[in-house]
């Protein structure tokens, strides 16, 4: 049990330090920045981040949050870029560079190719007065009391304090231009958010012939194999028109059987039910999952809208299932 508590308060130490360092850092910020922001947004180029080690690696993760959330953003490692990968750089870009020392060599050596191409640069270190913070255009301060490293050689409470600046200027990004939750999703398409998002009920519904539908003088045994040809668990009912005024479902079935055999002669119209759950076919498919959900019920007719009373398709549960919407 010593050992536990050991190994726990080592832990909880951790946390405290590095939650200190953020704090702090929130504590900090000034208008440098919301200048750095603003420049992002006047890049008319890509965001290129560039640090080395730890950094790099977080750098990385920058790169990447910033590109799903609206603000073109590429890595570039600082080593290779001094042999030949700063070929990657473009008129109109505009660099991150992340050193939390500010002397990083890999670094150094690449600061005079970005100040020759003209790119605007955002220092991203401890020091303003090392070679990476006197060459920024603007300089934001990483600095931090200590690492958690008891020995203090990991970066850990310093990577912190980068990843949150780096998840900061993101999210400030985002707010800037209006990034929405459909934005992301189009950056997102496999993701479960996209689907979420980007899937309408027209891109999932059974149309045409696998609409089950039967007429209003339809025998209930008719009905019945309407229902179980078309998989659905349900039909619906329509007039001589074509509009919707009722369904049957496997539910109902259960429920009509106790009647006795005779009842299966009777036109479906005397034991439908009435007042279809609807949904448009533009609506999100997401729209459609709620609606099942709130009337526990495990299809929708789809019109085209909200007047119109043909049917165009169905949607199932299990079609919100395939498609990963649920």
């Amino acid at each position: 049990m010593n050992n536990y508590n050991e190994i726990l308060e080592s832990a909880s130490k951790v946390i405290r330090i590095e939650a200190e360092a953020i704090e702090t850092l929130a504590k900090r910020l000034d208008e440098n920045f919301a200048k750095a922001v603003l420049m992002i947004l006047d890049c008319p180029g890509r965001v290129v981040v560039t640090g080395m080690g730890k950094s790099g690696l977080i750098c990385q993760k920058m790169a990447a949050t910033m590109a799903s959330t609206g603000t073109p953003a590429i890595f570039l490692h600082p080593a290779e870029g001094v042999h030949g990968d700063l070929g990657m750089l473009m008129k109109g870009d505009l660099v991150i560079a992340v050193s939390n020392s500010g002397e990083t060599e890999e670094i150094a050596r690449i600061l005079p190719i970005i100040k020759r191409m003209g790119l605007p640069l955002i220092a991203m270190a401890s020091s303003p007065g090392s070679t990476l913070g006197r060459a920024g255009d603007v300089f934001l301060d990483i600095s931090i009391k200590e690492e958690a490293c008891p020995l203090q050689l990991a970066p850990t409470a310093s990577t912190t304090v980068t990843l949150a600046m780096g998840d900061a200027l993101a999210v400030a990004l985002l707010l800037q231009r209006g990034f929405r939750e459909e934005d992301f999703a189009l950056y997102h398409p496999g993701g479960a958010l996209g689907k979420r998002l980007l899937l309408r009920v027209e891109d999932l519904m059974h149309v045409g012939v696998d609409i089950p539908t039967v007429n209003l003088n339809t025998p209930l045994k008719d009905a019945l194999y309407e229902i179980s040809s078309k998989k659905l668990g349900i039909t619906g009912v329509v007039d001589e028109r074509g509009g919707l005024v009722g369904v049957f479902t496997d539910g109902d079935l259960r429920r009509t059987i106790e009647q006795g055999i005779e009842v299966l002669n009777k036109p479906i119209c005397e034991i439908m039910g009435g007042k279809p759950k609807r949904i448009l076919r533009t609506n999100l498919a997401a729209k459609a999952l709620q609606r099942m959900e709130e009337h526990k019920i495990t299809s929708l007719f789809v019109f085209e809208t909200e007047e119109e009373q043909v049917p165009v398709g169905i949607i199932h549960l299990h079609d919100l299932l395939k498609a990963g919407v649920i």
